[in-house]
């Protein structure tokens, strides 16, 4: 379940024996299942509601929002198993994707790597906390389909977020992303902004480019598995209120008035691009 306020998973990146699927999904369940529950005091609103994916699986996806704390999250899980969430933090103008994803034990991988993409939150991407708790659906068997698909989005993740300051960017880094300590990234351009509204700029570090590394590859090329190589990792938010929808109504003297009546829903990617110091990290980015 996801929280605006967090809580952690545990176990992060600590290599594991083999185990077969249906026992590593338990573990990463029972992991999860350890998050305290939000907000003990003013618990936030929580939303359920059933998506297709685009393989045409059915997922539930969790929808929390907090007025208190003026912030959103989401969660869903993918068909191939990989745990996406998305907390936006209107307070601070921060939005935080985070990515528990199963490793390929087979491979050398742990038992999960956890990704988390740091970018700005702009006002007009997603309805506000205290609409969002408002939330209500009256038949929760429906599955739900974005009435707009929104351009993919392609980012350039080229600093990396000390962990141990995040939270002065935003509270909720600590929680989110504490299974991905040393692997939160953000952009320079956000990182201008945030610079401009007195953030500590220690926090950020400049990762390595192309233009630094003339032998730098895209990891799908990159055939040593432990060189370093620019990742490319991509999500969907498959449904989200996007916007609030408003109508209009006449009184008896004839004065127009409008007022909130529904939300429009919408869908939309994100492709990161980041620098990773061995392919060990990327094995999902391989050229097929």
């Amino acid at each position: 379940m996801p929280s605006c306020r967090g809580g952690k998973a545990g176990g992060g990146g600590r290599r594991r024996g083999r185990s077969p699927a249906g026992l590593r999904w338990l573990w990463l369940l029972l992991c999860l299942a350890r998050r305290p529950l939000p907000g003990q005091a003013g618990a936030p609103s929580e939303l359920r509601v059933r998506v297709r994916l685009p393989d045409g699986q059915v997922t539930e996806e969790s929808l929390q929002a907090d007025s208190g704390s003026d912030c959103v999250s989401l969660e869903l899980r993918k068909g191939d198993g990989t745990l996406v969430t998305l907390v936006a933090d209107f307070r601070q103008e921060v939005k935080i994707f985070r990515a528990l994803i199963l490793g390929e034990l087979e491979r050398g991988q742990s038992q999960f790597q956890a990704l988390c993409f740091v970018t700005r939150l702009h006002r007009n991407e997603i309805i506000p906390s205290e609409s969002m708790a408002k939330l209500r659906q009256k038949n929760p068997r429906t599955v739900r389909q974005a009435e707009e698909v929104r351009a993919l989005e392609h980012l350039s993740m080229d600093v990396a977020v000390n962990f141990s300051k995040g939270a002065q960017l935003s509270s909720h880094i600590h929680n989110v992303c504490s299974e991905a300590k040393e692997a939160i990234y953000t952009r320079e351009e956000d990182v201008k902004f945030w610079l401009e509204k007195g953030v500590d700029g220690s926090m950020f570090e400049v990762l390595p480019q192309s233009a630094d590394l003339p032998d730098l590859q895209r990891c799908r090329l990159c055939a040593d598995r432990w060189k370093p190589c620019i990742c490319s990792y991509a999500l969907s938010i498959e449904w989200y209120p996007c916007m609030l929808k408003y109508c209009k109504s006449r009184d008896a003297a004839g004065k127009v008035s409008s007022y909130k009546c529904g939300i429009r829903s919408c869908q939309k990617g994100y492709s990161f691009d980041y620098y990773v110091p061995q392919k060990q990290l990327c094995l999902w980015d391989e050229e097929t």
